[in-house]
């Protein structure tokens, strides 16, 4: 039996009690979104964004917004110089990351296409 591809899980639901990731455990997940970065401290990921204006900036941060509220996991969301995005992904509740970080980050880049 093979393992879904990120993109094609869901987030489970996580109010703490759920061990965050490792660091050789989000290394493995993160070569499945290579386009982000781990944190020094491997309790965030992160990726940026410059669009051609500051309406297309917006719209990229409104679905992810619909993302997030889809998939129940929210990313923190930066928009600065009108057109730069940033996004950063972390399980707030249990201080670090989870697997949700890892799909919501995956299912971010297929919204590219």
């Amino acid at each position: 039996m093979t393992t879904p591809l990120l993109v094609e899980r869901k987030c489970k639901a996580c109010e703490g009690g759920v061990e965050k990731l490792s660091r050789e455990e989000s290394g493995q997940l993160l070569s499945q979104v290579p386009k982000w970065q781990m944190d020094d401290a491997s309790i965030a990921i992160e990726r940026k964004w410059v669009f051609k204006n500051f309406v297309k900036a917006i719209d990229f941060i409104n679905r992810i917004g619909e993302l997030a509220e889809t998939e129940q996991h929210h990313p923190d969301l930066h928009l600065t110089g009108y057109r730069n995005v940033k996004v950063v992904l972390t399980t707030h509740a249990i201080g670090g990351l989870s697997d949700n970080d890892f799909i919501v980050a995956a299912k971010i880049d297929a919204m590219e296409l």
